[in-house]
């Protein structure tokens, strides 16, 4: 199998890197080919010609992406287009990674993948059309929407409380936005089976488990030994975020369950491992 990853540079690349240890992989971070540039995509793929490419590059400052909705949109949704079109040309499979900010939170049960998305920023809005560009030229693409991406590799909210705890004494998290942690490890490992499958749509892939913030925070102080009463919970308006988040954004991954797919573990267990690795 010859997989090309896009964004391989990222915390998510890195992992998809190992996991796909025994295969041909080409991995092409930004600074090796930006998907923003059609010449670049093009000439890359057809000059790899692979079975399938897992597009995992795009730009997710999210709140830098409602000051410059250009970039967001050519990074996000054009870049998409430029890989979709690359990869018709040679016949690969396409795995595109999306976003759970595709949903505008209002919800009180999980998102399945057959509910209405309804962005609510930029960044959201950019992916989902990046969805849409893939699927248009590619219907039998796959689209993995995940979220609150974790893990030993890159920056994430794993790394940043273990940051914070060494540098103040009191810590104070977000209690009012609800989503499923999801750890780089078991999402890559879950997207190689889906590449190996080449199973077609759209598919939820997180760890099992809502959480917000400020819980995930007290876990994470937890099982580095410290004392979770440190942290304070706060609310997002508090915060005052140039981007609007939804207040849930759980995924249900029935598309997986209906599949009969075992769906990743309870996010507990891997930020154990993940913290333990961080902190050794």
């Amino acid at each position: 199998m010859k997989v090309v990853i896009t964004g391989a540079g990222g915390q998510l690349g890195t992992d998809l890197i190992a996991a796909m240890q025994g295969w041909d992989v080409v991995a092409l971070a930004r600074d090796q080919m930006d998907v923003a540039d059609r010449e670049q995509v093009l000439q890359a793929v057809t000059t790899v010609e692979p079975d399938a490419i897992v597009h995992a590059g795009a730009w997710t400052a999210v709140d830098a992406c409602e000051s410059d909705p250009d970039r967001a949109f050519r990074s996000n949704a054009l870049g998409s287009r430029h890989v979709a079109e690359a990869a018709r040309l040679v016949g690969a499979h396409v795995l595109y990674v999306s976003t759970d900010y595709v949903f505008d939170g209002t919800a009180t049960t999980p998102y399945t993948e057959w509910d209405e998305p309804n962005p609510q920023s930029v960044y959201a809005r950019s992916k989902l059309a990046g969805e849409h560009e893939v699927l248009a030229q590619l219907p039998a693409a796959a689209v993995v929407r995940t979220g609150w991406v974790c893990g030993v590799h890159g920056n994430n909210l794993v790394k940043t409380i273990l940051r914070l705890a060494s540098e103040h004494e009191r810590l104070t998290f977000v209690n009012d936005q609800q989503e499923c942690p999801t750890f780089t490890e078991d999402l890559a490992g879950m997207i190689r089976r889906l590449v190996v499958s080449r199973l077609p749509g759209v598919f939820h892939v997180t760890n099992q488990g809502p959480t917000t913030p400020f819980e995930f925070a007290r876990s994470v102080l937890a099982a580095s030994g410290q004392d979770p009463e440190r942290v304070s919970p706060v609310t997002t308006a508090e915060l005052r975020r140039p981007a609007p988040r939804p207040a849930y954004a759980v995924l249900d991954n029935a598309a997986l369950r209906l599949q009969g797919i075992p769906l990743l573990e309870h996010w507990s267990v891997p930020l154990e491992r993940t913290v333990k690795e961080l902190t050794s």
